[in-house]
This record gives structure tokens, C-alpha cells and sequence, in this order.
């Protein structure tokens, strides 16, 4: 038996801001995992730079964004996605982006939004900065557009690769796809309306108030059904379906947008310089375009197991942050982790030698990203063609998505065509 899917590809969707220049940090927790994904056959990749989601909290000062957009590109292609398997885009050339932002906000209920847990806690952490604005608590739907504007009925499943941390995110997108579906996806069939049906209709019109409008069905026909849509909805089709009976055979529900789901990605434990997570903010980083003198420079100030206050005090891998680098650059070298396993345990290398040697596999390891780097820095113009190309492919999947939302929504379409039938009508 076939299910209809064995052909469809899924589409994955992710970005990142343009903050800076990415770090290491970046690479192992999205970019490898979106390599990995690009070369699978059974993915469709959409790959951004969230230029516009940048101003939700750097609003006041946009002078880097056009620079920091595209060092990140550049990053993304240093990094190995590839526009041949990819669509690598630009969030803010795309305004149906926005358009599909601006609907989804008028379903959306405000205490969605600030319940969201980082809302909170940036409002109670971030102290430079005036973060009380709709830009950043409408954060959530704006990144629920950039998802969704990718749905089609066509695709197997719509997919955001995510850490634990970040699967409420996604939850919150499916949840406003879903209120969107549920309001714009649902409608009630004439034949609810036929009088054969009288039963099923004054249920309905019983059960929400509607007192005597089954009397006036054919006068009213259209102001009912509206209304009915809306307290249907309200109530939740699936409770109604249960309690009307039939009431399946007159209704139709579509998914207008696909609701999102994370694809839980297991990253590998890359810790800063100081030991913290690695961040732009904190200074901890090393960056993809990162020298070999700067690379040895910083992590031999790279903090390491606290016990070892001597050169002659055993350590403890597991708890050191450069033993998490080496498992990353080191583990292709023969012997390397346990010489520095077996070294620090028992103090046979101090902890200079052991930085000393990790350094090295990190120079080896991001040599030929920083080569790629270096090529595409020299061509900036080649980048920006690369990006415009993309954005162009992607835009032209979004303005199909925005059709089916605008009919959804307005109905344009089929009112136009009633209209012309009833001018044809008038003629003949």
C-alpha cells in the first residue's frame, strides 16, 4: 500500500542572524548538521540570513548589518553548504515574508507571546538595550513565517533542525499554524445549508445562540456561515464533530500552511575559551576566518580543569573544556586523546602541552574553510550573486505559499469567478 509520500522530499528550514563573523561554535552546532543535510537526497534545504530579525533587538545601530550579511554568507560557503544542493537567501528581499507575518499576527494571541521563556528572560536580563517594543515580542511570529512560508501540499514534511533548547520555539510555530489553519482552512459545505440538513443546522445554530436563524437560512446564508465558522472554531471541530451527528460530511478542513516539527539534532559539547558557551558576546570565540598565530594566541589562555593549580596536580579530562576540543580536531590523529587522557590523569603533560597540541589539529582542521573563505572574500561581487540567485529561487516558492494564503484568507479568487459567472449569466 502507498501512502503518497514515497516521492515527496521534506524541506528544512533554518538561519541565523547577522551578528558577526560565525565561530566554531556555529559550525559544529548548525552548519555541520546542515552540510550533512544539503547532501541527502531526501531533503529540499532553505538556508537564510535573518537580516530583518537582527533589528529586533539591534534596531537603533543598523550600520553593520549589510557588512555582517555578507561575512555570514561567506562563512556559509566557506563552511560547505552549496547553492547547487541548497537555497541560501536573504530574509528581507523577500516581503512575503512579511505579508505572511502581518496575517499571522491577527490570529495570534497576545499572551502567546509573552509567555514565550525568552521573552522573559531578555526583558529581565538585557540592561543596554530597550527591549520593549513589538518588533521583539512578535519575534515568535515573524520566525513562524519564515518557516511556513516554505509549506506546500507537495512536500512530505516541513522540518527545523533544533537542540532541546529550542524545540518551544517550534512548538510555538506549529501552534500559530495551526490556529491560521484552523481559521482559514476550515469551511462549511452548502449542504449543511439544504434543508434536508435541518437537523445538523439547528443543532448548530442551538448550541451557539443563534436562535431563529434556521428560519432564515436563505436570506442570511452567508452572514450564518461566517458566524458559524468563527464559534465552530472557537469551540474546536474536533469537539463539535463529536456531538453533531454526520457532521464530518459537512466540512472541509485543509492545511493552508504546514505545521513545522524539529528535527532534534544531536551536537557535539564545544564550550568557549573561558570555559562558558560560546558566544560572540563573550568574547570566548574563534572565528572560521581565525589566523593560525591568533588560534594559538587564544586557547593557550583557554581555561582547563580547575584542579590542576600545578603542573604536578592530576586532571580531569572529562570536565576540561580543551579535552572537548580535542575530541573534536584531535580524534583523526592515532593516539591523541588518550595521550591526553592518560597525560592529564596522572600529570604526566601540563596543561600548556596539551593546549599546544590541540591548537595544532585546530589550525589543520580549519585550514581549508579559512582557504574557501579567503576565495570567496576576494569576490565579493560573486557572493552577492550567489545570494540575489537564491533569494530569487526562494521567493518564487514563498509567492506561491502567499496565493494560497491570500485565497485562504480573502477568497478573491472565487468571488472574482462568481462575479464572472454571474456577468455571463446576465448576458446570455
Amino acid at each position: 500500500m502507498t501512502t503518497g509520500t514515497e516521492k515527496k522530499k521534506s524541506r528544512v528550514l533554518s538561519g541565523m542572524r547577522p551578528t558577526g563573523r560565525l565561530h566554531i561554535g556555529h559550525y559544529f552546532g548548525a552548519l555541520q548538521n546542515w552540510v550533512r543535510l544539503q547532501n541527502d537526497s531526501a531533503y529540499e534545504c532553505f538556508y537564510f540570513i535573518a537580516d530583518w530579525h537582527a533589528l529586533t533587538s539591534d534596531y537603533a545601530d543598523t550600520s553593520a548589518i549589510a557588512e555582517n550579511t555578507l561575512q555570514i554568507m561567506i562563512d556559509y560557503l566557506a563552511a560547505g553548504l552549496d547553492p547547487a544542493k541548497s537555497i541560501i537567501f536573504q530574509q528581507s528581499v523577500i516581503p512575503e515574508h512579511a505579508e505572511l507575518h502581518l496575517l499571522l499576527s491577527m490570529v495570534t494571541p497576545l499572551g502567546w507571546l509573552e509567555r514565550v521563556p525568552t521573552y522573559k528572560e531578555a526583558l529581565e536580563n538585557v540592561k543596554d538595550k530597550d527591549l520593549h517594543n513589538y518588533g521583539f515580542l512578535g519575534y515568535p511570529i515573524l520566525q513562524c513565517a519564515d518557516i511556513v512560508i516554505y509549506s506546500s501540499p507537495d512536500i512530505a514534511g516541513l522540518f527545523v533542525p533544533t537542540g532541546e533548547d529550542q524545540v518551544s520555539h517550534v512548538e510555538t510555530s506549529r501552534e500559530i499554524a495551526r490556529r491560521f489553519n484552523s481559521y482559514y482552512g476550515f469551511s462549511l459545505r452548502d449542504e449543511l445549508f439544504d434543508p434536508k440538513n435541518k437537523e445538523a443546522l439547528g443543532w448548530l445554530c442551538a448550541k451557539f445562540g443563534f436562535w431563529g436563524a434556521i428560519e432564515h437560512v436563505k436570506e442570511h446564508k452567508s452572514e450564518l456561515r461566517s458566524a458559524l465558522i468563527s464559534r465552530i472554531v472557537e469551540a474546536g471541530i474536533k469537539n463539535i464533530a463529536e456531538q453533531v451527528p454526520n457532521f464530518n460530511s459537512f466540512f472541509d478542513a485543509i492545511h493552508v500552511l504546514t505545521e513545522p516539527e524539529s528535527m532534534l539534532t544531536k551536537t557535539p559539547r564545544i564550550p568557549g575559551l573561558d570555559g562558558r558557551k560560546m558566544s560572540k558576546s563573550y568574547g570566548n570565540t574563534i572565528t572560521l576566518s581565525e589566523s593560525d598565530a591568533d588560534i594559538r594566541a587564544k586557547t593557550k589562555v583557554m581555561v582547563t580543569d580547575p584542579a590542576r593549580k600545578r603542573r604536578t596536580d592530576p586532571g580531569n579530562p572529562d570536565i576540561c573544556p580543551v579535552y572537548d576540543w580535542h575530541k573534536l580536531f584531535s580524534a583523526e590523529e592515532p593516539g591523541r586523546l588518550e595521550w591526553v587522557r592518560q597525560g592529564c590523569t596522572t600529570a604526566g603533560i601540563g596543561c600548556i602541552e596539551c593546549k599546544a597540541a590541540m591548537a595544532e589539529n585546530l589550525i589543520k582542521w580549519i585550514a581549508p574553510v579559512r582557504e574557501r573563505r579567503v576565495k570567496y572574500e576576494k569576490n565579493p561581487k560573486q557572493v552577492l550573486e550567489i545570494l540575489d540567485a537564491g533569494s530569487k529561487r526562494a521567493r518564487a516558492v514563498a509567492q506561491g505559499t502567499m496565493a494560497r494564503v491570500r485565497e485562504s484568507v480573502f477568497g478573491w479568487e472565487k468571488k472574482r469567478a462568481e462575479i464572472d459567472g454571474t456577468a455571463g449569466s446576465a448576458k446570455a
